[in-house]
């Protein structure tokens, strides 16, 4: 596979995820849809991961990898669908913008990994500025609920919680057969909370929420999730944040065009700020070290034809 298309791929799909778990749940609500995803998409793992003959270990760091994989697919995607009903679906993408960074705090204080390097923490202060202007917006926007943004930033928190909990176990496990155990953690979780919660069977489930739950489960639960990784072996993990510098435009112009979304100016300049913020995260530290290499390279010049004249 292409590597261009590898990652033209996991931008469409990204970007259209949100819009996708908000149509999925028209005529039977967000937990049959979720329930249903899941169910589907542990069914296609599965059966990708027969056909490219990947094994679902069963040794202890394996079983444990699941665990910590599924509780964040569950944690996770529950807060974003119940927030679906709620906020721009766009909005969901450039909340989810903030992931690496919030990833990378965590992994400061779980694996002791550099996060508080100068443009890191610039980063980190513009993303947090974005996220005030967001919410400022919606304390002023009958379209922008506060509840359902914070419900999606605990998604993030749960998400980034989960991807460093599976780092830090360092299985060894291959990523579609986490995924596949990962869901099949999630999915019966799902159904219990569905059965709980609400139990009925939807009594008009409309085409576009088949789809879309289809979709989800194929494209959303396990391509998506194999281009990814297939782009994590072949380029570097910063070409890879290229991507949700993307997602989050592409997200909010499908939701203004395709579902009639009310995007306001302040929630541009809170996405803008965001990604310049993402861009600090990822690349600012390699930016100021390329600057400061030329600078030490002339100075050392200068010291060395210094001592050169004393010599002579």
């Amino acid at each position: 596979m292409a590597v261009p298309a590898a990652f033209l791929g996991v931008i469409l799909i990204w970007s259209t995820t949100p819009l996708a778990i908000q149509w999925s749940s028209e005529g039977g609500g967000f937990l049959f849809g979720v329930a249903a995803r899941m169910w589907l998409g542990a069914l296609f793992c599965l059966a990708f991961m027969g056909l490219f003959s990947v094994p679902l270990r069963r040794d202890r760091a394996a079983v444990h990898t699941y665990l910590a994989a599924g509780l964040g697919i569950f944690g996770a995607l529950f807060c974003v669908y119940w927030s679906a009903q709620y906020i721009p679906t766009g909005l969901i993408s450039v909340l989810y913008g903030l992931t690496p960074m919030v990833t990378g705090l965590l992994s400061a204080l779980w694996l002791q990994e550099r996060a508080f390097a100068p443009a890191r923490s610039v980063g980190m202060l513009l993303g947090f500025g974005g996220l005030l202007v967001i919410f400022g917006q919606g304390l002023v926007d009958k379209h922008v609920a506060v509840p359902g943004m914070l419900g999606v930033l605990l998604s993030v928190v749960l998400h980034s919680i989960s991807s460093v909990w599976v780092k830090r176990i360092g299985a060894g496990v291959p990523a579609l057969a986490v995924t596949g155990g990962g869901l099949l953690v999630a999915a019966p979780l799902y159904l219990l909370t569905w059965l709980a919660l609400d139990g009925h069977a939807p009594g008009h489930l409309t085409v576009r929420a088949g789809v879309a739950i289809l979709y989800l489960s194929l494209m959303g639960s396990v391509v998506g999730f194999m281009l990814f990784y297939y782009l994590l072996k072949q380029v570097t993990a910063s070409r890879t944040a290229l991507i949700t510098l993307v997602t989050p435009v592409i997200a909010l112009w499908l939701g203004q065009s395709l579902n009639g979304e009310h995007i306001a100016p302040r929630i541009w300049v809170g996405t803008a700020l965001i990604l310049a913020g993402l861009i600090a995260h990822q690349w600012g530290d390699r930016l100021l070290e390329r600057r400061r290499a030329p600078s030490a390279s002339q100075e050392g010049k200068g010291i060395g034809a210094a001592t050169l004249a004393q010599t002579e």
